[in-house]
């Protein structure tokens, strides 16, 4: 992958210090001096030492920092392992020059092991000062574990770039965030201002990206504005975000384990975003429409059965209800043989397209990620840990 410059005001270290094998495994990225910061963690009820501490740490809406481990999520791993992520951001802090509290912390990999600190101590020790790199497609290359490619987006809003990284293919169900996931800008702009922009951006974007409906114990999505580029239009900078984080929201679900196919699911005519985004998740989870996408099976009424289930009788009117695959409408209308090809030769693609229309009414709509079910995705997990 070609470089991609982090926005103004931010460096980053990554290296490997061996928490699994030889791959890039611990990023720091630092901001010049404190900013605006924003997160959004997993809601998950057994959720990591890092998220609990970043959660704790990111509550005044700045920070300075970000610090990464991959594969070794430190998740289960009880006070052992809360007190090893204070001392990974402590050490991290000290290296900088700021304070503990105004480093973040992520981690991703397997659940229940503990951090192997001798070569966490090693890799804080040989942190560099200043950090010596600039380049965001390293920081997304440091931050992968089962990951076939990384994902970066960038955008800009006036003077100001908006620049994403993100990591993840499964345990991938959105409840507040998901996967990891890091925002870089250097737009000007108040903590408070930024949190409640961020957090519209993720519902539309990372909470709506499912892999296999498995909400992860480290699902975490931070953005940091260095504020080198002035001030810039809100309304502008929240587009430049929404574009960003759909564009990461996208490749996660293009590259969920085992994925060949992504899909895309909009639910319109709904009564509430809320019930659009139910009805389209519905789909976007069914076992049976991933199954049906991976085989380009034509079987559309796997959509139906979905509708159905996750919308009552006195929702939507089934009469009124209308499904199209791409451009091809298939219900109401009735597929001779012919259209039954069609269809099929259009789920061959790698890209497939769902459209429902509730017609209730109302004028609330979503669109949801996803990918097909493979047995790719089983092979992958069935033999994670070793």
């Amino acid at each position: 992958m070609a470089s991609l410059p982090l926005p103004r005001g931010f460096r980053a270290h990554v290296t490997n210090i061996g928490v699994k094998d030889t791959t890039d495994d611990f990023t720091v990225v630092a901001a010049d001096q404190v900013c605006a910061a924003a997160g959004v963690f997993t809601q998950s009820s057994f959720a990591g030492a890092s998220v609990l501490l970043s959660r704790r740490n990111v509550a005044d809406l700045r920070a300075r920092a970000m610090v990464v481990v991959s594969k070794n999520a430190n998740v289960a791993t009880g006070p052992q392992g809360m007190a090893d992520s204070e001392e990974l951001v402590a050490g991290v802090a000290a290296r900088l020059g700021c304070a503990p509290s105004e480093v973040l912390i992520a981690s991703t990999g397997v659940i229940g092991r503990a951090y192997p600190m001798d070569r966490i101590r090693a890799g804080v020790a040989g942190i560099p000062a200043p950090l010596p790199s600039t380049d965001a497609a390293a920081v997304a290359r440091g931050i992968m574990t089962t990951d076939t490619v990384s994902k970066t987006a960038e955008a800009s809003a006036g003077d100001a770039r908006v620049v994403g990284v993100a990591k993840g293919v499964g345990m991938i169900e959105p409840n507040m965030a998901t996967m990891i996931a890091m925002v870089f800008t250097d737009a000007e702009i108040s903590g408070t201002d930024l949190d409640r922009i961020f957090r519209r951006v993720v519902d539309r974007t990372f909470n709506c990206v499912s892999v296999d409906t498995d909400t992860s114990t480290s699902d975490t999505a931070v953005v940091l504005a260095s504020g080198a580029a002035g001030r810039v239009d809100e309304a502008d900078l929240e587009r430049a975000m929404f574009e960003v984080c759909r564009s990461l929201t996208m490749q996660i679900a293009r590259d969920g384990e085992g994925a060949e196919k992504l899909l895309e699911v909009t639910v319109d005519g709904a009564t509430s975003s809320e019930q659009a985004k139910r009805v389209a998740k519905a789909i976007v989870n069914s076992p049976l429409v991933k199954t049906a996408v991976h085989g380009a099976d034509p079987n559309w009424g796997r959509v139906a059965m979905a509708i159905g289930k996750s919308a009552s009788a006195s929702e939507v009117d089934q009469t009124r209800v209308v499904i199209r695959f791409g451009s091809q409408e298939v219900y109401p209308a009735r597929l001779d043989e012919t259209g039954l090809a069609a269809l099929a030769q259009y789920m061959r693609g790698t890209d497939v397209r769902i459209h429902v229309s509730l017609a209730t009414g109302g004028d609330s709509s979503a669109t949801v990620w996803g990918c097909d079910l493979t047995d790719g995705y089983v092979r992958i997990n069935a033999d994670y840990t070793t």
